[in-house]
């Protein structure tokens, strides 16, 4: 991996407007978004950084702030098959957050890019201590991986139908 910079948040970014806007952070209080503020740190990263690779081990998540960063798999005698792009206010890797299984994919920087970072023990912590944000949280996983696994049972529907037809 490059070598990225770490800052402390909120030195770039406005702190509590900012994680409000984030569907990650939906339906926080100011209160909680001020205790999510205080284990976040800002990290920068030059096009084609390689966040991390499929089937590391995972310790943090990463919102984007700014930039572009792109989810791929490598397919053998294929290569790269970008899965989506994600843009500024998507966030990746919340996956290690709840379990301890390695990455399912490579997250590589598409564009020079800002990210907020979170780590699985600060957040753990967090959590352990205030249910509230904990209760909120969980609901937000829930709702985005039901939606990646809507997306990617459609894809594998439309893969699976121009099987047939070939």
């Amino acid at each position: 991996m490059e070598k990225t910079i770490q800052a402390a948040f909120p030195t770039v970014y406005p702190g509590i407007a900012y994680l409000r806007s984030l569907v990650f952070f939906e339906g926080l209080t100011d209160e909680e978004c001020r205790k999510i503020l205080q284990i976040c740190t800002i990290t920068r990263v030059t096009k084609e950084t390689i966040l991390f690779e499929e089937g590391s081990f995972g310790d943090q998540c990463y919102i984007v702030v700014k930039g572009e960063v792109r989810i791929s798999k490598l397919i053998p005698g294929v290569g790269e098959e970008a899965l989506t792009v994600l843009k500024p206010g998507d966030y990746f890797g919340e996956m290690a957050l709840l379990d301890d299984f390695p990455r399912s994919a490579h997250a590589i920087a598409g564009t020079d890019a800002d990210l907020l970072t979170i780590s699985k023990s600060d957040l753990d912590e967090l959590l352990f201590f205030n249910r509230g944000i904990a209760y909120k949280m969980l609901w937000t996983f829930c709702r985005t991986l039901s939606a990646r696994l809507r997306d990617t049972n459609e894809r594998v529907a439309f893969f699976a139908q121009g099987l047939r037809f070939n």
